[in-house]
């Protein structure tokens, strides 16, 4: 029978995002999700203006959408500790035999955190669901999970990305399949250095820095540090760009 090692080996990155995003509870709504977090704080018409555009564009300040991205995470962290992998895939979800579900339900996870600080920090909405991904959306998913997990280049270039959206350079780069474009090299090193961190940390049994997958998380225990420190990579790289910043938008009207 073949190691279970060797078959996560061959897991590739877009594979995992890829069913991650076939899974129900994962698609978050943007504009749902904006007016219900904004809302309790905000006039509607700064509510509405955050949804056309952006929060910083409406003028709500880092230390506000700071608060908030962190009850975000806090939220996501205790529910992924607290579901059993094993058990939490809704029915009807088809799976690749490839990828374990208790990691499809963590990436899921990731995924939706992943969104959330991405609307609240300035970024469109993410073209996918249960059938599709699209091309830019799976490059900007590859940067935001790189963040995530530390890989080397992923921070510059998510830089890149928010230029994109800020209109500093063409979003024509993001379109781009993942074999084409002037970002490939970017995205193809942050893949292929994505799945070498991934095999590391998802296997390296009972290392403090691991995502715990097969033992743990299938009673229910995926490490509460591991994702919320990923989170705050993300978090804190988030915080760092234009596109969050209200003084950017000043500047350009």
């Amino acid at each position: 029978m073949e190691n279970v090692i060797e078959v996560i080996k061959r897991i590739e990155p877009e594979e995992v995002l890829s069913v991650a995003t076939k899974v129900p509870f994962v698609k978050i709504d943007r504009e749902k999700f904006l007016r219900k977090e904004l809302i309790k704080y905000y006039p509607e018409e700064v509510v509405k203006l955050a949804i056309k555009k952006n929060p910083a564009y409406a003028g709500i300040e880092r230390w506000s959408v700071g608060k908030i991205a962190e009850q975000v995470i806090d939220y996501e962290t205790n529910k992924v500790t607290a579901i059993s992998a094993a058990a939490g895939l809704p029915g009807g979800v088809a799976m690749l035999a490839a990828v374990p579900a208790d990691m499809t339900q963590y990436f899921g996870f990731l995924l939706r955190v992943m969104q959330q600080l991405a609307y609240l920090y300035g970024f469109e909405d993410f073209d996918f669901d249960e059938n599709h991904v699209s091309a830019e959306t799976m490059n900007t998913l590859l940067i935001c999970l790189g963040v995530m997990f530390g890989v080397q280049g992923a921070n510059a270039a998510a830089t890149k990305l928010a230029d994109a959206i800020a209109g500093k350079v063409s979003k024509d780069i993001m379109k781009q399949p993942l074999t084409k474009g002037v970002i490939y090299p970017i995205i193809k090193k942050i893949s292929s250095a994505l799945g070498i961190k991934m095999t590391k940390q998802v296997l390296a049994d009972g290392a403090t820095k691991t995502i715990p997958i097969f033992g743990a998380a299938a009673s229910g225990g995926i490490t509460y540090m591991t994702f919320k420190k990923a989170s705050y990579r993300l978090l804190n790289e988030f915080k760092t760009l234009k596109i969050s910043d209200p003084e950017f938008y000043k500047k350009e009207m």
